[in-house]
């Protein structure tokens, strides 16, 4: 990364004590930025609290549907860079609330996106898109000049946020930068229901982890510390050609299943002895994954640095803290 770039630069993050937030707003607060945070709920556990980094940035409470709320951070506190994290990210959640989801992820986007336009101080936006927005594809890996189009609710909203991002780029030149990451994994995502925490915290507990799909489901998993790294180049060189208003794909591409990849944790953690329940009820995900990064490596010359073994390790020892397990 450019030295001082981030040096007193001040930068608006929206989910900001969400599992990817925390890993981000703590790299921001690190290089001397200065961080304004967007906060809808207290989460007394999440990393940004248990970290401390909650102490070093300035926090708005508000939601992501409320326009004025987010116009007023970005003039008062004449922000200059913009990460948009902000969503509500559980697919099971989205089948079961899709107005809710509708709500914070569209929404939500255009307001920031909005709110950018209309406030000239802020120079760069990136914005998180998801791979979940190309929806399913005979044709793998996914090139970011595949179309849109997914089926179900989460996957829609994260393909009309890309979308209306792409329109407010095409047509007023907004300085935007869309993501389209794999499946992020790390330290502090404390939802349970994602396979590599769910299979962790079993693990810990000597638990047999429950797989809600056949377990042949085939993802790119990336690491968190890569992702905030990929975020951060991106902003960093936004404002070249090649880079503002264009979409990245963001992942390892190193697919996996579901069931070698929990196999791999038990291994990981010596609890080979522990044996996955396969419940075969996931409904509406689909079934193949993956990610071609051609792109950000020719552009940015970005790549991952952790394999999935090392990000897998350093994951485990987190979670082991977490539940204090020595």
């Amino acid at each position: 990364m450019k030295n001082n770039f981030w040096e007193e630069r001040r930068v608006f993050v929206t989910g900001a004590n969400g599992f990817l937030g925390s890993w981000l707003v703590e790299k921001l607060v690190e290089k001397n930025a200065k961080v304004i945070a967007l906060i809808r709920d207290q989460l007394p556990y999440s990393k940004f609290n248990t970290s401390g980094t909650i102490n070093k940035v300035t926090i708005i409470n508000g939601r992501l549907e409320d326009y004025e709320v987010i116009e007023r951070a970005l003039n008062e506190y004449e922000i200059d860079t913009c990460f948009h994290l902000g969503a509500q990210t559980i697919v099971e959640t989205a089948e079961r609330a899709p107005l809710s989801t509708f709500e914070s992820n569209i929404k939500g986007t255009w307001n920031v996106l909005e709110a950018v336009r209309n406030i000239d101080a802020v120079k760069r936006l990136v914005l998180a898109s998801s791979d979940k927005a190309y929806g399913s594809s005979d044709t793998l890996p996914y090139l970011e000049d595949n179309n849109l189009r997914g089926l179900h609710p989460y996957d829609v909203s994260k393909t009309c946020s890309d979308l209306i991002a792409q329109a407010y780029y095409n047509t007023y030149g907004l300085p935007v930068v869309i993501t389209r990451c794999g499946n992020i994994y790390g330290g502090g995502d404390l939802n349970f229901s994602r396979i590599i925490p769910g299979t962790i915290k079993a693990v810990i507990f000597n638990e047999n982890p429950v797989l809600r799909s056949d377990g042949t489901y085939l993802r790119d998993y990336i690491y968190v510390k890569d992702v905030v790294n990929g975020y951060m180049t991106l902003a960093e060189n936004l404002r070249s050609k090649n880079v503002k208003g264009q979409a990245f794909n963001i992942g390892t591409e190193t697919p996996i299943s579901v069931l070698k990849l929990v196999d791999k944790l038990l291994t990981l953690c010596e609890k080979e002895f522990l044996k996955p329940t396969i419940k075969n009820e996931a409904t509406h995900e689909i079934k193949e994954q993956y990610l071609d990064c051609h792109k950000i490596r020719s552009v940015l010359g970005w790549k991952c640095k952790y394999d999935l073994d090392i990000g897998l390790k350093e994951t485990i020892r987190w979670y082991e803290m977490f539940f204090n397990i020595q």
